[in-house]
């Protein structure tokens, strides 16, 4: 899986770096949104609670995506600005499986 980064603006009003960039995965499966996070915090050298994959938009009967990606300031903004089904699907299984067990007791 190879990224290219395509735009990168800082967006002041939100304090967070917003990002274009397409995903080539020829000769595999689509990657998840976790795996493409993952590459995407050693690439811009960042902490992965600061980013959010937003969205990824495979091209038809390509090996290639479009993604949009946000990196906050602080874990605090990403909290109050980013809904909540976002913030879901980036966070990790294990995590959502433990607060389902707090949310139980």
């Amino acid at each position: 899986m190879e990224i290219e980064f395509i735009e990168e603006k800082e967006n002041k009003l939100f304090n967070r770096k917003e990002i274009k960039f397409y995903v080539d995965y020829d000769g595999e499966a689509t990657p998840k949104v976790l795996d493409i996070k993952s590459k995407l915090v050693a690439l811009l050298n960042t902490k992965k609670e600061l980013l959010v994959v937003d969205n990824v938009q495979p091209h038809y009967g390509e090996p290639k995506a479009l993604g949009y990606a946000k990196v906050y300031d602080t874990v605090d903004d990403l909290e109050y600005i980013e809904a909540k089904h976002v913030i879901a699907k980036n966070e990790e299984p294990a995590e959502e499986a433990e607060e389902d067990a707090e949310a139980e007791e």
